[in-house]
């Protein structure tokens, strides 16, 4: 079921993922009474509501019995004290969550509309909310504009920083996925219909060596366990062009994701994949290693972070 509310009109905060962590690990019922949240976490009732879906949808914890949730071994592993990044720091967590929201289990309708059906290489609010409520329509999802338009600001917010300086201290901690850049203005012009101009965005399509190899391949995993999980193989268009694929997710040219894959041909290494590549479509195979933990695989060099 696509998802069009449940972010209060808020973009996740910095502080808000590892907040709620630890207070899930002391009490999983620590969203049940929200009252009892807001004093906390220091957030009005909104906020909490909001940190209890970015909380899902990024992954931390999973909804349970009543209102409780259950911290995910993801979660756990990337946020506890002793955990691979439990405050934030690492750009590799970041675009991890950025997978994990892109690829939530019922779809965030903007996330999954704007990455992977937009067609065109720049957007502007008032384009991207037509586009919307077209696609709403013919999903039998009627929404108001006000809905549609609190949504696509909540994606919007997600990825571009604030343009003031004049900040407060909580605003200043705005959403961490703007530091990935995938989304950023390239411009202004004229809404349709008004002689008022606009942001024009377009989406960061180039290769990004901070998605490392060890990303890329805890993606493509994960890709392949929830999507394609009863094949022996998957396709390079299905790596790099499908819904939900690391190449559509991340933005990232057909070149980039085949020199990814190509790293795949010949070597005879712990590699996870081997690759076999085509005039028509090159296929991607599972090497036999064994359990591979390719969150750990993430985390385990420095030298692989850009």
């Amino acid at each position: 079921m696509t998802k069009f509310s449940g972010h209060e009109s808020f973009a996740c905060r910095y502080a808000w993922l590892p907040k709620a962590y630890r207070e899930l690990t002391a009490d999983p019922d620590a969203f049940a009474e929200e009252d009892r949240a807001m004093v906390r976490l220091g957030v009005g009732k909104n906020m909490v509501r909001s940190i209890r879906f970015w909380v899902e949808v990024m992954g931390v914890a999973v909804p349970t019995a009543g209102r409780s949730f259950e911290l995910t071994p993801f979660g756990r592993a990337v946020l506890a004290e002793d955990g691979f990044d439990p405050y934030l720091e690492d750009a590799r967590t970041l675009w991890l969550l950025h997978w994990n929201i892109s690829t939530y289990k019922d779809p965030l309708f903007a996330w999954q509309f704007l990455l992977f059906s937009w067609p065109f290489g720049e957007l502007t609010r008032s384009e991207a909310l037509a586009a919307l409520r077209r696609e709403a329509q013919r999903l039998n999802a009627i929404h108001s504009d006000v809905t549609l338009g609190i949504h696509l600001d909540v994606f919007l917010h997600t990825y571009i920083p604030p343009r003031t300086t004049k900040v407060t201290a909580e605003q200043s901690l705005d959403s961490p996925l703007a530091e990935l850049e995938l989304l950023h203005q390239v411009g202004e012009r004229r809404a349709d219909g008004s002689g008022r101009r606009e942001p024009s965005y377009a989406f960061r399509r180039e290769s990004k060596p901070e998605v490392t190899k060890a990303v890329f391949e805890y993606c493509l995993d994960d890709y392949w366990r929830r999507h394609k999980k009863s094949d022996a193989t998957i396709t390079f268009r299905d790596a790099a062009m499908a819904p939900f694929s690391v190449g559509q997710v991340f933005k990232l040219p057909e070149d980039d994701v085949r020199s990814r894959l190509d790293a795949y041909v010949l070597t005879d290494s712990a590699a996870p994949f081997r690759y076999q590549p085509s005039a028509v479509q090159g296929l991607i195979f599972r090497r036999d290693h064994g359990v591979h933990d390719f969150l750990a695989a993430v985390y385990a060099q420095e030298a692989d972070c850009a």
